[in-house]
């Protein structure tokens, strides 16, 4: 038997069990965000909704910085989930197909998960810097980006000269101004025609297309016959 702690588990039971108080911590914090902004968010409320003593939390977030980045953690690795996901349904022999479905996973996981995106984007309230599977996860996309953009490179679907560095940049502005623009409600104003969910689809498809060149049919090129066989 194991008597109560500090944490206020024996409080309240249904809220937070021993074991999981990071996660309890996390999900307040993504619900007050929900309800009242961001700018609501303080450790002590966090620990209130969890139901557990005002101490409790400052053993995992020393501040509300460390907690939020705690938010974005959680953020960036379902994302990652989800670009690996739209990365899995289509054909990963086409670098172009697999680049763009890297895009097409960020845009509906961000469209679904407006709270987690709008922590995960901006730097005024998380530490990135600090948090190393931040770093490691944002880098490995980069990464991932350029070695597909190397490889359409090699099968002639990109130009020669083209910069990786600054398309890479490209993309990603892209992708964050469709997710922002639509999750900030400014659809009704430029595209009001289609739900944003499919404008994003579409628009991102068109972005593709300007920036490869079209893809050779090899299989339409007639093979040259050495001249000893003729």
């Amino acid at each position: 038997m194991t008597s109560p702690t500090d944490s206020g588990e024996a409080a309240n039971p249904k809220r937070y069990h021993h074991g999981n108080l990071v996660e309890a911590l996390i999900a307040a914090t993504v619900q007050i965000i929900e309800e009242r902004g961001s700018e609501h968010v303080s450790v002590r409320e966090a620990a209130k909704r969890a139901g557990v003593s005002p101490g409790a939390p400052f053993r995992h977030f020393r501040s509300k910085s460390a907690l939020l980045t705690a938010v974005a953690e959680q953020a960036m690795n379902r994302l990652t989930e989800a670009v690996a996901d739209a990365q899995s349904r289509v054909d990963s022999a086409d670098p172009i197909v697999a680049f763009e479905a890297i895009g097409q996973g960020y845009l509906e996981w961000a469209i679904s998960n407006p709270t987690h995106f709008q922590i995960i984007s901006s730097r005024t309230l998380i530490d990135f810097d600090a948090s190393e599977s931040l770093r490691d996860q944002n880098e490995a996309v980069r990464r991932k980006m350029i070695d597909l953009l190397t490889q359409a490179q090699q099968q002639g679907r990109l130009a020669p000269d083209t910069d990786f560095d600054h398309l890479v940049l490209a993309a990603r502005a892209f992708v964050y101004g469709l997710a922002r623009m639509a999750i900030d409600g400014h659809f009704p104003e430029w595209h009001p025609s289609e739900p944003p969910s499919l404008a994003v689809r579409k628009a991102l498809r068109l972005f593709m297309s300007q920036m490869t060149l079209p893809k050779r049919n090899f299989m339409s090129v007639p093979k040259r016959v050495p001249l000893r066989d003729r």
